[in-house]
């Protein structure tokens, strides 16, 4: 973030939110169980074929998608802070098959850490996720490129909630079927 500006930090945060019917345990599962997240998580068209999570301050998820054209592309995140079912906080970086750190294919001046913030708040049985994503440790051009590619996030975001928002219809109806409520 930038210190010289205060402005410039809040401006330069990517924050989006969207509303699931389903209760917040039920979110947190889909997003903190390795083979939850297999099922859902990456932009639209997009298939997680490895993963590898370990859920614990400082532990990591070291994760593959494939493109629909079959580009695989590595990530990670490594977890700061984790209050179940309330709060993720992790450090987001693209990464190599070994878990190295590594550029943004598609960008070079794409921060080489960010640092997302998640809340998961349930009202009435259904569960708001806001997730505040901001660069971390990034020079000036890294930032701008950040702060200039909000829309193109805001797509991405948008298929992974579309693609979450499905997981979690099928498995309350599964979970329905089953007749019990604790699993995903």
């Amino acid at each position: 973030m930038n210190a010289g500006n205060p402005d410039s930090a809040s401006r330069d945060e990517f924050v989006i939110s969207r509303t699931f019917d389903a209760p917040r345990e039920l979110v947190w599962k889909a997003h903190t169980e390795r083979e939850h997240l297999m099922r859902w998580f990456g932009p639209k068209g997009f298939t997680m074929r490895v993963a590898t999570l370990d859920l614990r301050p400082g532990g990591i998820f070291h994760y593959c998608m494939r493109s629909p054209d079959g580009q695989d592309m590595w990530g990670k995140w490594t977890f700061r802070e984790i209050v179940a079912p309330e709060k993720l906080v992790v450090v987001v970086s693209f990464s190599d098959a070994a878990g190295g750190i590594t550029r943004q294919p598609m960008s070079p001046s794409w921060p080489l850490e960010t640092l997302g913030t998640t809340t998961f708040t349930e009202r009435d049985g259904k569960t708001t996720m806001s997730v505040h994503w901001s660069a971390l440790n990034a020079t000036e051009i890294e930032r701008k490129t950040f702060a200039e590619s909000h829309d193109s996030m805001r797509m991405g975001w948008g298929g992974t909630f579309d693609q979450l928002s499905e997981y979690l219809a099928q498995a309350r109806n599964n979970t329905r079927r089953l007749g019990t409520t604790d699993s995903v």
